[in-house]
This record gives C-alpha cells, structure tokens and sequence, in this order.
C-alpha cells in the first residue's frame, strides 16, 4: 500500500479517508454522510476486492426520508466515496440493509421497509404530549422484507421487490450459505405488547435449496425476545446462531444439528448483551469471533428492557465453538464519563458488524456517536489475541 494515502490519525475527518491509528495498530475511517441519522451498517467484499458498506439513513427511525445507503473502498483507493442512495419509497422507512454476495457473484441488498407515521419525530411527539396518538413512530409491526440485486458489483441493481411480504417481519443479518449449498436467512416477527413495547418478538430462520426462488421457514422454539440471529457453521451441518436480548441481559446461542431444518431452544452465554444488535462470524483460523456491546442491564430473562448505555464496542473469540472467549478487545470504548450525573454526555457507538476479507484481514463497522456518521475499522486476527506484529501487515491489507 502507497503510505502516502494513509493521512496523519490528527488530519482524520468525516469525508471517508483512511488513517492507521498507531495506539491501536489498526485501519480507521468515518463515513461521508449527508444525513442526520445514520444506523445498522452491513459489510461485503466483492470479487475484485472493493468493500462495500450499506445503512440507513434519514432524519430519524421511522420516518419517511430514512432510506438506505451504499458507500465503497475500491480495491487501489484509500478512501470511502461519497454514499449514493439506493432506496426512493417515501412513504415507507427502510431500515437494517445486509449484503450478500450470491455464489454466482451477484450482490444483493435485502432490508426492512415499514410503513411510516405520515409525520416527523418532532411531530408525533407532540400529538402523543396532547393525547392524540399512541403508540411508537417507528411502525416496525408493518415492516416487510424488500430485496434488490446487482449484476456489476452495486454499480447497477435491478428493479426492488418484495422478498418476504408478511407484516412484522424484520431482519438484520445476511445470508448464510452452508456446507451443503442451502441458503439460511434469518428473520424475526415483531408485534406490540401490552406495554407497547417489541418484547413479544421471536425468531425463524428461511431457508433455500434453490438459491433463494423459494423458502421454508423454522420458528426458533422458546425465541420470544431473542432476536438478530447471527448464524455460524462450526462444520458441516452444525450450527450456532447467536441472538440479541430484549431482557438486556446476555447474548443468547441456539444450535441445529441437521443444517437449520430444527433449532434449539436459544440458551445465555457468558456475553453480556443490552438489548442492541451484535454480529458472529467464523474466521478462516476457525475460531468464532463476535462483535457487540459488552454491557447489560438487567439479569431477569422473563422482561423487556431497554438500557441507554451502547458502549463500549467490543470484538472476541472463541476457539472452542462458542462455549468459552478468553480473547476480547475494546474497538471503541466511547466518552469515558463516569457516574450517574454524567450518564447523558455518553453517546452511543452501536450495531456492530464485521466480516473477514479473503486475505484474512477482519473489518468492522458501527454506529457511531449517537448514529452521526459510520465508523469502519481494519485489523488482523493477531490483534485481537493479543499478538505483537514487528510492523503493520501492509501487504495483506486490502487496498493497494
């Protein structure tokens, strides 16, 4: 790589360029963004080594201007571009794009688009103060699923059109591709409480043996308010999927044994979990590596919760399956105010994603600072083991 395209981490600023942070020994960028709210990012590598990041954008969750958004590194490029626009339906929110590179090389972007309040935030808030409305803005028990696909590595795309049409369903996580060929993409169905709350959500898993013309879906049994399945092939067949809480409590693990056609009931792991979406990959070591908050709120499994601490970001892993991760690394720890009269100067640094790069390299992405702008970052696997490199490992970093 031309070091001369990696700029002093002080010269760092939001329009998209790369720096090597040299405290923490690894590749950090901010996203362009013309948008006020900027959430959910998705990860892909596309064959000729172009990164692609997509996440909704918009005024505030919920209303009608929050449309998805695609930026990209090019393979010989040390900066993001500009995002372009990749949804136009105003009267609905479209929300959590994932990405996935199909076996034929095709790029798809699958996200949740609901219907909206007609209204802003702002707006809504003030009918609730006179009694006029109830309810949450966000109308997430509407949502259906929407899906379009790129022939040119999201240059171009093709007409949208609806993937999954019931109403509540909702989706985070891309598709996962097993052993077998069959197509896994996992999905949750939202539907108010009593409360008003989303804490009667559960969790299915769609699965394809026909590269996604048709779908068969598998409820995931005892999944009320274990949701963002994060699915992993540990080998041939077996399967982790790690969820989100909405007890704010710890992330949860579900495990098949026949490639997803029947689940296990989600059980806690050791992972804290605050009611806020995390991601799980397998590494090409083999080890399993996770991304998420590490905190939690609350320890009762049976309630909803939702805590307004979203921090710190953290990466571990685990080389024995999920059961144990004696390797965690902060990414991002945040404000760093303490106590309770300082709780309100923290923001948030949330919904993490990561995915390896075919030269090994490990690239995160997540909401950052209260969802002002996408923060992306790049490191080697060594890193997060604690391993010191005599140099950064520039040959192996994806652009040139």
């Amino acid at each position: 790589m031309d070091q001369t395209a990696i700029i002093n981490l002080q010269a760092f600023l939001t329009d998209g360029r790369c720096c090597l942070d040299p405290e923490s020994d690894r590749i950090e960028a901010r996203l362009p963004t013309d948008c006020p709210t900027n959430h959910a990012p998705a990860l892909a590598e596309l064959a000729n080594g172009d990164l692609v990041c997509a996440w909704f954008g918009g005024s505030d969750e919920g209303a009608g201007d929050i449309k998805i958004y695609m930026s990209r590194l090019a393979a010989e490029s040390a900066q993001w571009s500009r995002p372009v626009r990749l949804s136009d339906d105003y009267s609905r929110a479209d929300q959590n794009p994932s990405l996935f590179v199909a076996p034929n090389g095709d790029l798809w972007l699958m996200h949740t688009s609901m219907e909206t309040r007609g209204c802003t935030l702002p707006e809504w808030q003030e009918k609730l103060r006179k009694g006029e409305a109830e309810g949450p803005f966000a109308m997430q028990h509407t949502s259906v699923v929407r899906c379009r696909i790129s022939r040119d590595g999201g240059h171009s795309w093709d007409e949208p059109f609806t993937l999954f049409d019931r109403p509540g369903t909702f989706a985070r996580h891309p598709i996962t591709v097993l052993s077998d060929g069959s197509w896994l993409f996992p999905v949750w169905y939202s539907s108010l409480d009593e409360t008003g709350q989303f804490g009667r959500d559960y969790s299915a898993v769609r699965r394809s043996t026909d590269e996604g013309r048709t779908w068969r879906e598998t409820v995931i049994p005892g999944s009320r308010g274990r949701v963002h399945a994060s699915i992993v092939e540990r080998g041939k067949g077996r399967l982790s999927a790690f969820f989100r809480s909405r007890s704010a409590d710890r992330i949860y693990v579900g495990q098949s044994a026949d490639y997803g056609r029947s689940w296990s009931e989600p059980v806690c792991t050791t992972l804290p979990n605050n009611n806020a979406s995390l991601r799980a990959i397998r590494l090409q070591s083999g080890a399993i590596a996770i991304v998420f908050n590490h905190c939690s709120a609350n320890e009762d499994p049976s309630v909803t919760l939702w805590p307004y601490e979203r921090v710190p970001v953290t990466i571990a892993l685990s080389d024995d399956g999920g059961e144990t991760w004696p390797y965690m690394r902060h990414l991002e720890t945040g404000d760093d105010y303490c106590g309770e009269a300082n709780r309100k100067f923290n923001r948030r640094y949330e919904y993490p994603t990561l995915i390896q790069s075919r030269d090994g390299m490990i690239h995160v992405a997540y909401a950052y600072g209260n969802r002002t702008h996408i923060q992306y970052a790049c490191f080697p696997e060594d890193s997060i083991r604690g391993q010191q490199r005599n140099k950064w490992p520039w040959e192996n970093f994806p652009m040139k």
